[in-house]
């Protein structure tokens, strides 16, 4: 099981909520932009860019123009609009249920109960039932990229082997990374190239002259980060393509390289800092088993729960753990008993790693909720390991895996943009 994720909403904090909710509604409305069949309005667009100006004023962010910023937070809400549009189409849909679980993460992450997380949201000016279409819009999206990008992406064992034979003897690093990105269409001719790279290279110019990088990212760059100064926070340098690596380790802290070229585009990157990845990992494994009943039109949640009480009463009376999980469970480890092997903290979702920490040797738990339904869970052993090797592996997958799914996501975003009907009215009077 792999914890789940929220898009955008990870690193979600109230500091984070705007205030764009309470800026004045304009009454006159008017279609800026139809993307397929669906508009995009003038309020709409009004109260994304009344949020990010807010963020970036909280930042000490210099806005960019007003019409530069007004044409970036368009082509964000096109692209998110495409795919919705596309995950609609394919039937992917976040229930009340998995959305319900994902704001009281979000609450416990604020440090919070959901009644005092929900009224100091209302304090800000933003509506209960916005702020969920905003959380069941970004969870559907992630799995929209998850179905079509992160579960095709492959990392075999001998591209890990490859990298850590090129590592050997080498400090293996971590970066804190800020960037400007000017993408370039799929298939672009040489007039699109050289009209992205003056203006790549115009950014790079007015650094030169001592304007501030979170400012000219602000008014140049097309990443989803550019609101935010650019910045990309902590980066293992397995998630960057060898050609990044080489140019930041020739910087120190504050450094800003020459302009990268690659397949998505162009980029400049400032080296906030970095920091070195060596370290031994000793952890406290957990070997567990479980019993999964899953909750869908057919089994109720109450069914589910039920269910496994029963499962668990016969567990008392005398039955074996196995032979149940292998009867019962709608899990892929029941042919196995249930059998999960040694689990490293972090590597179920937090449901049920809370539950497990929780069990003494031996001790069945009542059902627990997870996204993926409901679990009993027994911890047969548990022991501290040396995982460094074994962390390192899997640390260098998930950074191989990560560059991969991002190359493969703009380049997919690209496609999906290109084959789109856009019709632009920004300017139109």
């Amino acid at each position: 099981m792999k914890t789940m994720t929220l898009l955008r909403t990870a690193t979600l904090t109230l500091a984070l909520f705007s205030s764009a909710a309470m800026a004045e509604i304009i009454t006159a409305d008017r279609v800026i932009a139809i993307v397929n069949r669906n508009a995009i309005t003038q309020v709409e667009l009004n109260q994304k860019i009344n949020a990010i100006r807010k963020n970036l004023e909280q930042q000490k962010v210099q806005l960019p123009p007003e019409q530069v910023l007004q044409e970036q937070v368009l082509e964000r809400m096109i692209l998110d609009q495409l795919q919705t549009q596309y995950a609609q189409q394919l039937g992917i849909r976040v229930d009340d249920n998995q959305l319900e679980m994902a704001i009281n993460r979000i609450a416990a992450q604020n440090q919070m109960s959901l009644p005092v997380f929900r009224k100091k949201l209302e304090e800000t000016g933003m509506s209960w039932r916005g702020f969920r279409d905003q959380i069941r819009q970004e969870m559907l999206l992630a799995r929209l990229k998850d179905r079509e990008i992160d579960s095709k992406v492959v990392v075999t064992e001998s591209e890990i082997d490859d990298y850590l034979k090129l590592a050997a003897n080498k400090e293996q690093m971590e970066y804190n990374l800020a960037q400007i990105f000017i993408p370039l269409p799929e298939n672009a001719g040489p007039e699109q190239i050289q009209a992205r790279r003056l203006r790549i290279q115009a950014a790079k110019k007015e650094l030169e002259t001592g304007a501030a990088f979170a400012s000219v990212a602000a008014s140049y760059s097309a990443d989803q980060n550019a609101n935010k100064g650019g910045s990309l926070g902590w980066r293992p340098a397995g998630s960057l393509p060898p050609a990044f690596t080489s140019l930041l380790d020739q910087l120190k802290a504050g450094g800003i390289t020459d302009v990268v070229r690659s397949p998505a585009g162009f980029h400049l990157f400032k080296l906030l800092d970095k920091r070195s990845q060596q370290e031994q990992i000793v952890v406290d494994q957990s070997h567990v088993r479980h019993i999964l009943i899953r909750s869908n039109e057919i089994t109720s949640t109450t069914d589910a729960q039920q269910k496994l009480r029963q499962i668990r009463s016969r567990i008392e009376h005398g039955e074996k753990f196995e032979d149940l999980a292998k009867a019962f469970s709608d899990d892929a480890s029941a042919p196995k008993g249930g059998d999960l092997g040694w689990l490293n903290p972090g590597e179920t979702v937090p449901e049920f790693e809370n539950a497990m920490n929780a069990l003494k040797l031996g001790e069945v738990s009542q059902p627990v909720q997870s996204p993926f339904g409901f679990h009993l869970i027994r911890v047969d052993e548990r022991r501290k390991q040396d995982v460094t090797l074994e962390r390192a592996r899997f640390k260098l997958r998930n950074e191989l895996k990560q560059r991969k799914a991002e190359e493969q996501y703009d380049d997919w975003l690209r496609q999906l943009r290109d084959r789109a009907h856009v019709e632009l009215r920004l300017k139109d009077e």
